[in-house]
Formats: structure tokens, C-alpha cells, sequence
């Protein structure tokens, strides 16, 4: 007997999904593929301007979603979004934890400063952010999907980017902790590790000779296509991926098999 495709295990309509640096690069692509997979979406940045011209188009689409400015960093910030959300959606099933920054340059040129401030924002933020929420799903008695996005970064290290390879490495073991920890609450955790994709935060150095020849090395030769990461973000948000928690799924091309 032939195995069936269930469309409706990726099903996330009416399901309310906070994305969290959605203003922009992957987070903003994000909310928009959640938004038209069904889910009520509530995204979340520093840039409001950005963030209402997002929740425009999504609503022109037909997809519901609300705006909420927050900086991670700002963890009491945390419980008046939230709340927002439960007022408006009724409470939010599936977290994306997609907010971070990086700093690049040699280990040694790097300050105390600066490191503070990425694990604030790259670790600090998704342990807070997703121990609130895991409150709320519990109290509630609401099973939840938490996405925390990493970098393949963490799994391989590369050159002048010591913080931001250490805030990531730090993100795929909070996952696997926190998988444990939620697991008896039906509430799952997994990463995705995107590879090289072109954003804000890094698209001057793609632009360099240095960036150009790190993409000829890429097994496809080429950087990342947004809509490629849609198939590890569907899977993990909905419940066909119910027996998967504290996973990491590398979406890179090939580039962590290639230097394994």
C-alpha cells in the first residue's frame, strides 16, 4: 500500500505565530510565508514604519496580522506584546525566534561591549521570550511550536565572526534544552540553520571580492534563495513535524556537508 500525503498535518490556519525581528531580511519573509499558510501573525521589531508596511501587504492578501514594536533586549517589554497578542488572537501558538545581530572582526579586536550586547539579543532574548511564552501555552493547555533560527554558523566556525558563531552555537543548545524541558507540555523546540542568504546585515560584504569568492565555494554556487527556507519553516511551525523536537535542520546548500 502507497503512503499518503496529508496537507493538512502542514495546516497552521488560525493558529497565531509571533515572529520576532520581522521588520526585515528573513524574519519579514517569514511572517509573510506564515501569514499565507493561515496563521494569524503578529510581527514584531524595533522599526514600526517597517513593520505596518508589512501588516499592510499581508492584510491586502488576505492574511490577518498585527504590528508590535519591541527590542528583544528589552525582556519586561516582553509581557505587554504578549498581551497584545492574547487580546487580539487569543494567544500565540508558534514562536519564530528570528531577532539577532552580529558583529564581525577579529577575535581579539572584539569588546566586552560587544559581546554583552549579542548574547542579549542572539540567546538571552529567545530564553526569556520562549520561557514566557511556554508559561502562557501551559496555562492555557495549548500545545505550541517554537522555532528558534540559528546559523550554520554554529555548527562550523569561520573567521572574524567569533561572537556571533559562540550567541549561535549557544542558540542550538537552548534549543535541545528547552525541547527537554517543554516536551512534557506539548510543546516542541527546533532550529533551523540557514546557510549563506543575502540580508541587511550582510549583503555590503557579499558585495566584497572576499564575499564573491565565498560564494563560488558554495556547492550550488550561489547564495540562498528566500523561499528555500519556506519547507523547513512549514514543517516545524505545523504539526507534521509532531515527533520532531530539539532538531536542527542546516539549510545551506550543502556547505556544512562540505566541510565535515
Amino acid at each position: 500500500m502507497g503512503l499518503k500525503m496529508t496537507p493538512t498535518r502542514f495546516d497552521i490556519s488560525g493558529r497565531t505565530a509571533l515572529v520576532t525581528g520581522a521588520s526585515s531580511g528573513l524574519g519579514n519573509h517569514f511572517a509573510r510565508v506564515l501569514a499565507a499558510a493561515g496563521a494569524n501573525v503578529v510581527a514584531v521589531a524595533r522599526r514600526a514604519d517597517r513593520l505596518e508596511r508589512l501588516v499592510g501587504e499581508i492584510h491586502a492578501s488576505g492574511g490577518q496580522a498585527m504590528a508590535l514594536t519591541l527590542d528583544v533586549a528589552d525582556t519586561p517589554g516582553m509581557d505587554a506584546v504578549l498581551d497584545a497578542a492574547t487580546e487580539r488572537f487569543g494567544g500565540v501558538d508558534i514562536l519564530i525566534n528570528n531577532a539577532g545581530i552580529t558583529y564581525e572582526g577579529h577575535s581579539l579586536d572584539m569588546t566586552g561591549d560587544q559581546l554583552d550586547r549579542i548574547l542579549d539579543i542572539n540567546v538571552k532574548s529567545i530564553w526569556h521570550l520562549s520561557a514566557k511564552v511556554a508559561r502562557r501555552l501551559i496555562a492555557r493547555g495549548a500545545r505550541g511550536n517554537i522555532v528558534n533560527i540559528a546559523s550554520i554558523c554554529a555548527m562550523n566556525a569561520a573567521p572574524a565572526l567569533s561572537l556571533y558563531a559562540i550567541s549561535k552555537a549557544a542558540v542550538l543548545q537552548l534549543t535541545k534544552s528547552q525541547a527537554l524541558d517543554f516536551r512534557a507540555s506539548d510543546i516542541r523546540v527546533n532550529a533551523i540553520c540557514p546557510g549563506y542568504f543575502r540580508t541587511e546585515m550582510n549583503a555590503d560584504f557579499f558585495d566584497t571580492d572576499a564575499g564573491k569568492k565565498l560564494i563560488g565555494r558554495l556547492p550550488p554556487g550561489r547564495l540562498g534563495e528566500y523561499h528555500e527556507l519556506d519547507g523547513a519553516l512549514l514543517l516545524l511551525a505545523s504539526d507534521a513535524a509532531s515527533f520532531m523536537t530539539g532538531a536542527a535542520i542546516p539549510v545551506d546548500g550543502g556547505h556544512t556537508a562540505q566541510l565535515a
